[in-house]
């Protein structure tokens, strides 16, 4: 009898055990370490990498045991790739193994994230997280159109004159030069100075600005070369200090004369003589002060010795150790045509075709999407080669004997197109909407992006400049960068230098030489301005026929 009592005395025992264990919660063994099992996010179980979440996304972490609820708020942090912290609600499941983390408010969408738990993480018994755990989360793109839509030609008018703002604005205030890029400071740059003007002059016309205020800027800008800019034979540095005229290093060895940038300046000066041509004082002076800064350059210098190349650089502490000959195809055909266009310095024709098309060996003739590339390199290089030269240059009709210009760089964009289009790297965005592949910023560094040096960056001022040569694709990427991408691009003086989706990156700067063409291109585009003003240019014309070259 007492044997039967003490066995139900013990089964009674067990029983009420279970009961308060499946009331109280698992038995909570102090040695048992704290370890995640299992993440998800909104349902998705991908490791500790999540692309294309949501911006409100549930995250649930399950643990090996039962965790202190006190230490979650100190232990679990969230924040954005600029370190600015998120803040965090915590749901509990399953007694307390398993939280449910979500964000207070939506998150920035097109924007990388850093969930991190600490080991300052505790379990009920005391036992704290072995180790830390980091989870990325990269949200998805919002589709939805940032600002209120308006007709194309208002959307292209609005593009020039909030991207013009960035030369004038932004001007030095001592040179009246464009700054290098937004975050430059004093240096100046010769290139994107000479496309400045070139935007200076459709804000004339455009009445962005008053004709009597762009020529004051003009004589500002001129009387700084003149006077106060270091020249070497003629010729001005990449970069030069906006405040003192003194030459900038682009790097060690390239401390004097850049030709290439000097060229690029004078295509906006020459552009600037031809277009302010009324009797008044100060369009007069302008004029007298342009014509004796393009005499005084000695193209034929940079010859070295005569030699039937021209050099890009000469520095009167290298001489000629930088030895870059200027040979295609990129983008210094401007060059060559100015220097044969010098009336005081005047190259031969011989020096073009031995030196600039390397006798005919920059021919291409391949064919990259289906498109024939007359000229350069394979899929045709970043699409700044198309821009740069072809800001004055009118290449509707422009021939010689080794190509037709316009069916270069109509076809040179296509492919870049297409490329992006077709994506073989599988990069974020590329679609026929978000295109464009061109020497920029990027999220590894500034490089010169092409389909053959893809890595996934994106410059607006690449598909939009191209407007010419593509008009309905560029028109779409236009849509896309302003409506969709928003205000993420878009910024006081117009859309930033590149983005790169993948990553989630996206510049800081707008640099001149960026800008300039999409302001110039524009209006190409619209109306031929500029292309009118420069091939108009007597001197340029002489050139031209020098070269044997057709253009009407």
């Amino acid at each position: 009898m007492l044997k039967h009592i003490s066995f139900n005395l013990i089964l009674i025992l067990i029983i009420s055990c279970s009961k308060e264990k499946e009331i109280d919660g698992p038995y909570e063994n102090p040695n048992i370490p704290l370890t995640y099992s299992s993440i998800s996010v909104n349902g998705r179980s991908e490791g500790l990498i999540y692309e294309n979440i949501t911006r409100d996304p549930e995250i649930k972490v399950a643990f090996s045991t039962a965790i202190d609820k006190a230490s979650v708020t100190s232990a679990i942090k969230m924040s954005d790739s600029k370190s600015r912290n998120v803040s965090l609600n915590f749901y509990f499941q399953n007694n307390d193994s398993v939280v449910l983390i979500s964000p207070s408010s939506s998150l920035d969408w097109l924007t990388k994230y850093r969930l991190i738990i600490s080991s300052e993480l505790m379990s009920s018994s005391g036992s704290s997280l072995l180790a830390p755990l980091t989870i990325s989360l990269s949200t998805e793109l919002d589709s939805t159109y940032k600002f209120p839509v308006i007709s194309d030609d208002e959307l292209l008018t609005l593009v020039q004159k909030q991207t013009f703002r960035y030369f004038w604005e932004f001007g030095h205030p001592v040179s009246g030069m464009a700054r290098e890029r937004s975050s430059s400071g004093d240096i100046v740059t010769t290139g994107g100075t000479g496309f400045g003007i070139m935007a200076m002059i459709v804000a004339a016309e455009r009445m962005f600005i008053e004709r009597e205020s762009a020529v004051e800027r003009l004589l500002t800008i001129c009387s700084f070369l003149k006077n106060s800019a270091v020249r070497y034979h003629g010729a001005f540095s990449h970069w030069i200090d906006g405040s003192n005229g003194q030459t900038v290093p682009f790097s060690e060895k390239d401390n004097g004369a850049d030709l290439v940038e000097t060229s690029f300046l004078f295509q906006g000066l020459l552009t600037a003589r031809q277009y302010f041509n009324s009797d008044n004082q100060e369009e007069i002076l302008l004029r007298e002060m342009i014509s004796e800064l393009w005499e005084e350059v000695e193209w034929t210098w940079f010859q070295r010795n005569r030699e039937d190349v021209l050099y890009w650089h000469w520095s009167p502490d290298y001489s000629w150790e930088m030895n870059h000959k200027i040979r295609g195809w990129d983008e210094c055909l401007i060059t060559y045509i100015l220097a044969a266009s010098s009336p005081s310095f005047p190259i031969d024709k011989t020096v073009y075709v031995n030196g600039w098309t390397d006798n005919g060996s920059f021919i291409n003739d391949g064919y990259y999407y289906d498109y024939k590339l007359p000229l350069g390199p394979s899929y045709g290089g970043p699409l700044f080669y198309s821009h740069y030269s072809f800001l004055g240059l009118d290449p509707r009709n422009l021939k010689d004997q080794y190509a037709g210009y316009w069916q270069q760089n109509v076809n040179h964009s296509k492919i870049n197109y297409l490329h992006c289009v077709r994506n073989p790297s599988n990069y974020l965005g590329y679609s026929e909407v978000c295109w464009g592949l061109s020497a920029s910023d990027g999220n590894s560094g500034y490089s010169a992006h092409s389909p053959t040096n893809d890595k996934g960056v994106i410059a607006p001022t690449a598909a939009i400049s191209s407007i010419p040569y593509t008009p309905d694709e560029s028109i779409e990427a236009l849509r896309f960068f302003y409506y969709v991408l928003g205000d993420r691009i878009w910024k006081d003086y117009g859309f930033i230098d590149s983005f790169n989706l993948t990553e989630k990156w996206f510049a800081n700067d707008h640099l001149a030489i960026d800008q300039g063409p999409i302001i110039v291109m524009i209006e190409n585009y619209r109306t031929g301005l500029i292309w009118k003003l420069f091939m108009s240019i007597p001197e340029i014309q002489k050139g031209l026929n020098s070269l044997d070259f057709t253009y009407q």
